[in-house]
């Protein structure tokens, strides 16, 4: 079975990783949750990495705000994928978040969604987990196809209704 981690930097964050977490499940992945802070538990961060993919774990979403090294530590320990979720913060919105996580240095890359992008970033890891797993895939096809029914059904009630306009 296919294996996800999601990890933030600080229970406050738990809210926008619900979304990730729901993503995931409903492709069938396995989700492993954790708190672990780049700052203030490096070693877990470090541990956590660098056992990663021996526990089985195949792509890592690491969610965080403000400086938000979680991810680019995640990944300067690992191989393994990792997709950075950058969470909105009092400050600068999110873009501060943003920023930490997409500027990183060459050789350290961490994917990158949407400040509070829960629900992206479940899907990319799943979009990732399904080059490897047919089933995902499949199931990632079907959500697509159910997506562009409902634009479709959207734009054919628009249609009707804009000649009351």
């Amino acid at each position: 079975m296919a294996k996800a981690a999601v990890v933030m930097g600080s229970k406050s964050d738990v809210n926008v990783v619900k979304s990730a977490v729901t993503a995931l499940k409903s492709f069938g992945v396995e989700v492993e949750v954790r708190v672990i802070s780049a700052h203030r538990t490096p070693d877990e961060a470090h541990e956590f990495a660098k056992n990663a993919a021996k526990n089985g774990i195949e792509v890592i979403i690491c969610a965080a705000g403000k400086a938000a090294h979680l991810g680019g530590v995640i990944a300067a320990y690992t191989t393994l994928p990792v997709i950075g979720l950058p969470i909105k913060t009092d400050m600068m919105g999110g873009l501060d978040s943003l920023l930490s996580i997409v500027q990183m240095p060459s050789g350290i890359p961490v994917a990158t969604v949407g400040v509070n992008g829960g629900e992206n970033a479940g899907i990319l890891a799943a979009q990732i987990l399904g080059i490897k797993y047919p089933e995902i895939a499949a199931k990632l096809a079907d959500y697509k196809k159910k997506m562009k029914e409902k634009i479709n059904a959207d734009d054919a009630a628009v249609q009707a209704e804009a000649s009351d306009f």
